[in-house]
């Protein structure tokens, strides 16, 4: 396949893995496209303009500079749809449960980003870590400060990334150096949108913490925004410890449950991103289902803070299906790696009577994640006329991997070894609109 209206300017040689369908609907062998010695045409506006086999290669780009990986994977680059900035230090930071580890690490440090300074330093450092485990978008949250927001989003675009966050929105139940105002929080927020949504890759995400942290009238200034600007997206939290659904029951008693919280205040909808969803009813998840809401799995925090088990099956009932993400919800979760959130999803399962094949899981991190973002015209697979986001992976990056290939039959049995043993170790390099921005 072909886009000859751009101008050609190199070559990625290796072992093509391109996601076409979700594999839980479309089977398995109906999902994925593999060539054991393909390539890759990155045209100079960093799109994909050819992907095929190097043998049928155009005869019009065999004399362009090719950046050969040889028999390792090339995929579309991972996207991560719910991670924290300025949680980017306390990984590992423990906790009782949920509202223990907020208290005690999240919000004295999300409170340092009030300096453009230490949030500038603070960015460099966080999309590094991104490149460096192959993730090449994400849905970010930062903290309360306009400043945190504008500072992810400037380095963002100077790395000409699919970046969508959003300034968090809270005005209760937190340190006061972490609080705004229903107004200043919609203020700032739509001065956010005017700069930022739509320059270049860059989108803007309203982000109410979650529902704890909020008043009525702080959900409500939030829920006219997301209707006054219904290119954004929504993100929040939902469901996510028994603690915290005991405490939205109090704090809002009038509410069916908490997903009644954010649609009584106009928050669901086909933009609306919820991480967690550990525990919801049958009812939350026919009207999550019915709103296109999306929710977003992020199992090694899950495991870290004991909130739950994430249930699949329980989401993906065929009548009230909910749109599925997985995501690494750094810092409560433990590893930047999307293969290792991979691997935790896998487990998760596997305890809830479950199955996630690799299929599933690649998909999820890759096509999957940018169908729920609306972003799979953009990214999210190898199709020319993408942005060439992508990742190189290197089956064979530790000994253990080299031992495991040894017995691995298909390209599905690679795959699954590299989300149960792969870590950053197997990034060989990511590349973001055909930049070469890590190297392993």
């Amino acid at each position: 396949m072909t886009n000859i209206d751009q101008q050609a300017d190199k070559i990625l040689r290796g072992a093509t893995v391109n996601f076409k369908a979700n594999p839980r609907v479309s089977g398995q062998e109906n999902s994925v496209s593999y060539e054991a010695k393909g390539a890759i045409v990155i045209s100079t506006s960093g799109h994909i303009l050819w992907q095929g086999a190097f043998a049928n290669l155009p005869t019009e780009f065999k004399e362009l500079p090719c950046d050969d990986y040889e028999d390792k994977l090339i995929l579309p680059g991972f996207i991560d749809p719910h991670i924290h900035f300025p949680q980017n230090r306390i990984l590992a930071a423990p906790g009782k449960d949920l509202l223990d580890w907020l208290n005690r690490f999240t919000f004295p440090e999300e409170a340092r980003y009030c300096s453009a300074e230490y949030a500038a330093k603070a960015a460099e450092f966080f999309l590094d870590r991104l490149f460096a485990n192959g993730t090449t978008s994400s849905l970010a949250f930062c903290s309360v400060h306009k400043v945190c927001a504008d500072t992810l989003f400037a380095a963002a675009e100077k790395r000409g990334m699919a970046m969508i966050t959003g300034k968090t929105m809270m005005d209760r139940f937190a340190p006061d150096n972490v609080l705004d105002t229903p107004e200043t929080g919609a203020r700032d927020t739509q001065e956010l949108i005017k700069k930022w949504h739509g320059k270049g890759r860059l989108k803007y995400a309203i982000t109410p913490r979650f529902a704890v942290t909020s008043t009525d009238a702080q959900l409500q200034l939030t829920g006219d925004l997301y209707k006054d600007n219904p290119n954004c997206l929504m993100q929040t939290h939902l469901s996510e410890s028994a603690g915290e659904i005991a405490t939205v029951q109090k704090q809002f008693p009038w509410s069916k449950d908490y997903t009644d919280v954010y649609d009584h205040f106009n928050l669901l909808g086909e933009n609306s991103f919820f991480a967690h969803g550990i525990h919801l009813s049958d009812r939350e998840c026919a009207r999550l289902s019915e709103s296109g809401s999306t929710v977003v799995h992020c199992p090694t925090s899950n495991n870290f803070l004991g909130s739950g088990l994430f249930d699949i099956d329980h989401l993906g009932k065929a009548e009230r299906p909910v749109g599925v993400g997985v995501a690494t919800d750094v810092g409560g979760g433990t590893s930047y790696s999307m293969l290792q959130t991979l691997g935790e999803a896998y487990k998760v399962a596997m305890l809830k009577g479950r199955k996630i094949t690799a299929y599933d899981a690649f998909y999820l991190a890759t096509l999957g994640n940018a169908k729920q973002l609306k972003l799979d015209k953009e990214i999210g697979s190898l199709d020319p006329g993408k942005f060439a986001d992508i990742v190189v992976l290197d089956p064979k990056s530790t000994p253990v991997l080299a031992s495991r290939q040894e017995v691995s039959e298909t390209l599905e049995d690679v795959l699954f070894s590299l989300m149960i043993l792969g870590d950053d170790r197997a990034v060989s390099a990511t590349y973001v609109a055909g930049k070469c921005v890590y190297k392993g």
